[in-house]
């Protein structure tokens, strides 16, 4: 099983040179691969890693400032491209802005570094061109290393390994009868079909003032100054507060659900669709955009995609079952009687059927839903949303010459 190490690396002032430097060149040559694809598709033409590999050795030549950087973290770079633009479209991946993107490089050959520990809190690996780069060692490897990418969060550079732990995904939960729906909310983060509410607030009252005094210390100045640089170092260190307790919050809470339940059932949201901006066109402009504007917000601010992926994590070394379902009407459909009626939540927390008068939460009774949704599994092993397979297979079916439609036409008795 691969599994992510991530330590925050310690760098020297000439290594952190390095580093930035090949950032720089990585951006450089993601955005010129990028436009170099745009350009053959608007001629209708197609071009892949293979090609592109091949011109970046030729390019070495006339731009020698392209060999500062190792070599296959170049190469690593275009394969990053390439898969991009396949999965996403060529016109739908986005350019590298050196304000907005954080430097990042990886280095494929896991074979070839050494990581070595040199004292209690302490380690260090011999990266090429780097040399040996100390970080701290929070936690043991407990692999093999395939492959260590650098990123840059902030004013910080850290070191992340991806190892071979040699563990399997087990074929069975620990406790397979088990089972929980998940209803994730804006005012609650998580909310399980076994009654308990999941949340943490992310940001201190302190932090929320301090961040909201300098994003608007940073409207006011100047573009480009050197001001304006240390304002937003000082916001980049808020936030960065701010994103590692939700990523945080996520991981423990996926653990504890991945752990005591053998499917963990969700439904199945498109955040990005959800959180689309509302302002419209100058022609049609949006409506309560102010609203959606401030929904938006909450919505990423809570997490929901990163809690699917954290639990889609935790579930490989459980051996745990992520469901999705269809996120129409749970909030509306009576647990106890199943009548659908908008006008049975009466209130955001407040639940309340109209044909038989069940009173619940609002969000534990979605929850509730959610998991009987999950759990609805056909013994042809699908959710009812497509077309089930045969349970019989084809070599054990015989033709019998009859057929059952026509009979029952002509009202023939069907044994």
């Amino acid at each position: 099983m691969l599994q992510g190490r991530r330590y925050r690396l310690e760098l020297t002032d000439d290594q952190s040179v390095l580093c930035q430097t090949f950032g720089d060149i990585c951006r450089s040559v993601w955005n010129t691969g990028l436009e170099q694809r745009r350009e053959y598709r608007r001629r209708s033409a197609w071009m892949n890693y293979v090609p592109q590999a091949a011109e970046l050795a030729d390019a070495k030549r006339e731009f020698p400032w392209l060999a500062d950087a190792p070599s296959h973290v170049l190469q690593q770079t275009l394969r990053d491209l390439d898969r991009a633009c396949r999965d996403h479209g060529t016109f739908g991946v986005r350019w590298r802005s050196k304000a907005r993107w954080s430097p990042s490089f990886r280095f494929p050959a896991g074979n070839l570094i050494t990581v070595e520990r040199i004292g209690r809190k302490w380690g260090r690996a011999k990266l090429p061109k780097l040399g040996w780069v100390r970080f701290r060692w929070s936690r043991p490897l407990g692999g093999v290393v395939r492959s260590v990418t650098v990123t840059r969060q902030g004013a910080h550079w850290f070191v992340s390994f991806l190892v071979e732990t040699g563990a399997a995904t087990p074929e069975r939960h620990a406790m397979p009868d088990t089972a929980v729906g998940v209803d994730r909310g804006v005012k609650t983060f998580a909310i399980t079909s076994n009654g308990e509410f999941l949340d943490r607030p992310y940001v201190t009252t302190g932090e929320a003032a301090r961040l909201r005094r300098l994003q608007q210390k940073q409207a006011r100045q100047n573009r480009g100054s050197a001001r304006r640089a240390v304002t937003v170092q000082a916001i980049n260190a808020v936030t960065g507060r701010v994103r590692n307790r939700r990523a945080d919050f996520c991981a423990q809470t996926a653990a504890t659900l991945t752990a005591m339940n053998a499917v963990v059932v969700l439904e199945d949201l498109r955040t990005r669709n959800m959180t689309a901006s509302a302002r419209g066109t100058v022609e049609q402009p949006g409506v309560n955009v102010a609203q959606k504007r401030g929904l938006n917000r909450a919505v990423l601010d809570k997490g929901w995609h990163m809690l699917e992926l954290a639990l889609r994590n935790a579930a490989r070394t459980t051996g745990t079952q992520v469901v999705l379902v269809p996120a129409a009407y749970t909030s509306q459909t009576c647990h106890e009687c199943k009548h659908v009626d908008p006008n049975s939540r009466k209130s955001q927390a407040d639940f309340e059927c109209t044909a038989c008068g069940h009173t619940a939460h609002a969000d534990v009774n979605a929850a509730k839903n959610i998991k009987a949704a999950g759990q609805a599994v056909s013994g042809r092993g699908d959710l009812g949303v497509t077309r089930s397979v045969k349970r019989q297979p084809p070599a054990t079916r015989k033709r019998t010459g009859r057929n059952p439609r026509a009979e029952r036409a002509a009202g023939v008795p069907v044994l």
